[in-house]
C-alpha cells in the first residue's frame, strides 16, 4: 500500500496508518491560508479573513484544539441565540427554526459543535412536517448540540426518549399487544449498526422491549401497565427485559464503532468511495478505546494526513446550507435568514425538514442539472437581495477593499473559497463576461457567474 498520500491515489491504495497518522506541515504543504481554509470548511462551514489569518497565526493542533473545546465567550452569543429562538418559539412556527440555525452556523464562537449537530441531525433524521410541535423539534437540535462532540452511548439513549424521535418514528403510543417495530428498526439499521447486522426477529424482539414507552405533557413516560415485561432474546443475548437493557446490548456490538467512524469519514474527508473496514481500523480502535466519545475520533479525522494533505481537496459535494452558509462567512456577509431558509428549501436542504428517516443521502445526490440551476440561484438572489450586507458594507465598497478591480476581487474569492482552482480557459471566459458588465456591476457579476462554476459547489 502507498506510504505517501499523493493527490491522485486511490482511497483502496492509501495504508491506512499513513491515512490517520498526524499531518505534519512541510515545505510541499505548508500551514498557510488555503490549508487552514479548507480546515474551516471541514470543521465548521468556512471562515472570513480574519479569522483565517488569526488561525494560520497559530499551528494547526492548537486550531482543531480550540475547535473541539467550548469557548469561554460565548455567553453574549447564546443569549442572542436564545432570544431568536424564544421569540420563534412564541409565535409556533416550525419553519423559521431554519433561520435560527442558520443564524448559530454564521456567528457561533463554536463552529465545529454546528456542524457536529447538523451531523446528527441527518443520522438521526426527525421531521417537523409529522412532529409538529416546534417546541419538540428544538429541543431534540439542543439535544444533538449538548452531546454532538461527546458521548454517543449517552445520545443514544437520551434519542430514544427523546418525544420528537417518539413521535417521527411511530412510538410514541407503543403498547404490549401490539408491538410498534419502526423504532427498533431504524434504531439497529440507521442508527447503530447498518444492514445486514440484525435480523427480523431482533427487530420484534426489540419492539417489544420498548412497549409502554409514550409521551405526557411533552415529556418521556414510561408505562408499565402497557410494557410487555416478558424475558426476550436481542442479538444473540437472553434476558433481556427493558428498553434501557436492550439499547445497550445493540450499542455493545463489535459492528456499532465501525457504523459510526464510516459516516464521520464520509461527512469529513470525502463522499466517496466507501472505506473498507481494514482502512477505518485505526478510527475504529480509537472510538472502542473511548467507550464511544466521539470527541478523539473526531481529533483523530480533522488532524489526519488523509484530511490535511492535498489529497482530500475537491473529494466533497457542498450542502446547499455548507455552500450557502460558507459563502455569507467568506464575504463576511449577513443577509435576511428566513428567506435563506426557504432558498435551502427549494434545492433540497430544507433543515427541520429531511425527506425521509435516512436523512439526506449527500455527496453527488446534490448535483443534478436541476439543483445546479437552483444552487447558482440561490447565490444570485442572495446577491440581489437588500438585506445582504457584506462587512456591513454595500458590495460596492466591500470588494473595492480587496482589490482594486474586479479582477483582483475575483482572485480574492477565488483564493478564499474556492477548494480547486478554475482551468485557464474557466479564467478567460469568465474575464471576457466581464468585460460586458458596467464597473458598478462588475462585483456582483464577478460572485454569480463563480455560482455557475463546477468548482464552486465542491469542498
Amino acid at each position: 500500500m502507498a506510504t505517501s498520500l499523493e493527490r491522485t491515489a486511490t482511497l483502496e491504495s492509501i495504508d491506512p496508518e499513513v491515512a490517520w497518522a498526524p499531518w505534519k506541515p512541510s515545505e510541499a504543504e505548508p500551514w498557510n491560508e488555503r490549508r487552514a481554509a479548507h480546515l474551516f470548511r471541514r470543521a465548521g462551514f468556512g471562515a472570513n479573513d480574519k479569522e483565517i489569518k488569526r488561525a494560520v497565526a497559530m499551528s494547526h493542533e492548537a486550531l482543531i484544539d480550540s475547535l473541539l473545546v467550548s469557548s469561554a465567550d460565548s455567553s453574549e452569543f447564546e443569549a442572542e441565540s436564545k432570544t431568536l429562538a424564544d421569540a420563534i418559539l412564541a409565535a409556533r412556527e416550525p419553519q423559521r427554526l431554519s433561520s435560527w440555525w442558520l443564524h448559530r452556523m454564521l456567528h457561533s464562537p463554536e463552529p465545529l459543535l454546528e456542524k457536529m449537530t447538523m451531523f446528527w441531525h441527518g443520522h438521526f433524521a426527525t421531521g417537523a412536517e409529522k412532529v409538529l410541535d416546534v417546541e419538540l423539534m428544538f429541543n431534540q437540535n439542543q439535544l444533538l448540540r449538548e452531546h454532538a462532540l461527546g458521548d454517543f452511548r449517552i445520545l443514544v439513549h437520551r434519542i430514544a426518549k427523546d418525544p420528537a424521535m417518539l413521535i417521527y418514528l411511530d412510538s410514541a403510543t407503543n403498547r404490549k399487544a401490539h408491538a410498534n417495530e419502526n423504532f427498533a428498526r431504524e434504531l439497529m439499521e440507521l442508527f447503530c449498526l447498518g444492514e445486514g447486522n440484525y435480523s427480523e426477529e431482533d427487530v420484534q424482539q426489540l419492539a417489544r422491549c420498548f412497549t409502554g414507552w409514550e409521551i405526557r405533557r411533552k415529556q418521556f413516560r414510561f408505562n408499565s401497565y402497557q410494557h410487555d415485561d416478558g424475558l426476550k432474546t436481542l442479538l444473540g443475548k437472553e434476558g433481556i427485559e427493558s428498553g434501557e437493557q436492550a439499547i445497550d446490548q445493540v450499542l455493545s456490538q463489535r459492528t456499532l464503532p465501525e457504523f459510526v467512524v464510516s459516516k464521520m469519514v464520509r461527512y469529513f474527508v470525502c463522499d466517496e468511495p466507501s472505506p473498507s473496514r481494514k482502512f477505518l481500523q485505526p478510527l475504529t480502535d480509537q472510538l472502542s478505546k473511548d467507550s464511544l466519545n466521539v470527541s478523539e475520533v473526531t481529533r483523530k479525522i480533522l488532524s489526519s494526513r488523509l484530511l490535511l494533505s492535498d489529497w482530500s481537496f475537491g473529494r466533497k459535494v457542498r450542502s446547499p446550507v455548507e455552500m450557502a452558509v460558507g459563502f455569507l462567512k467568506t464575504l463576511d456577509a449577513s443577509t435576511n435568514l428566513s428567506q435563506l431558509g426557504q432558498r435551502l428549501k427549494d434545492v433540497g436542504h430544507d433543515l427541520f425538514y429531511p425527506p425521509n428517516v435516512k436523512g439526506w443521502d449527500g455527496g453527488r445526490a446534490w448535483i443534478n442539472s436541476s439543483t445546479l440551476v437552483g444552487r447558482a440561484n440561490l447565490i444570485f438572489n442572495l446577491l440581489h437581495d437588500e438585506n445582504t450586507r457584506f462587512g456591513g458594507k454595500d458590495l460596492i465598497t466591500f470588494s473595492g477593499s480587496r482589490g482594486e478591480d474586479a479582477s483582483q476581487f475575483f482572485h480574492w474569492f477565488e483564493k478564499s473559497y474556492f477548494v480547486k482552482q478554475l482551468t485557464i480557459p474557466q479564467v478567460t471566459g469568465l474575464t471576457s463576461q466581464l468585460s460586458q458588465q458596467t464597473d458598478k456591476l462588475k462585483a456582483r457579476a464577478v460572485l454569480a457567474l463563480a455560482a455557475a462554476l463546477p468548482q464552486f459547489h465542491l469542498g
